[in-house]
């Protein structure tokens, strides 16, 4: 349905499909399997590499690492490296990246009212 190219959505698919061009940016900008769950990690306080590959207990480095790349690449996360020795990083929302929080906010309640029920 939506014509995205490594530069971004199509002018003539923006054109034609108006109406739901913005569910698709905003599809396009979560897409990956982690990214929400990384949005969600990082809603109450900035974290570094470490405390997010520790969060995320499954994902490879590389993974991370792309996932990380792409949500700063469409401004949803800042990273902030200190000069320090080893060097330390850290993530945090942008205030776009905070835009998106009601929606993720919106998908745990979902998952709890409809999930499987962990006991």
């Amino acid at each position: 349905m939506s014509k995205i190219c490594k530069d971004g959505f199509d002018r003539e698919y923006v054109k034609e499909q108006r109406e739901v061009y913005g569910i698709a940016y905003t599809q396009n900008a979560l897409s990956g399997r982690w990214k929400y769950l990384i949005l969600w990690f990082l809603k109450p306080t900035e974290r570094r590499y470490s405390e997010i590959k520790a969060f995320l207990w499954n994902i490879s480095q590389g993974s991370l690492t792309k996932q990380l790349r792409e949500l700063e690449a469409d401004g949803l996360i800042s990273r902030k490296v200190y000069p320090e020795v080893p060097p330390r990083v850290e993530y945090s929302l942008t205030s776009k990246g905070e835009e998106l929080i009601p929606i993720i906010d919106l998908m745990e309640e979902f998952g709890k009212k409809f999930g499987e029920h962990v006991d």
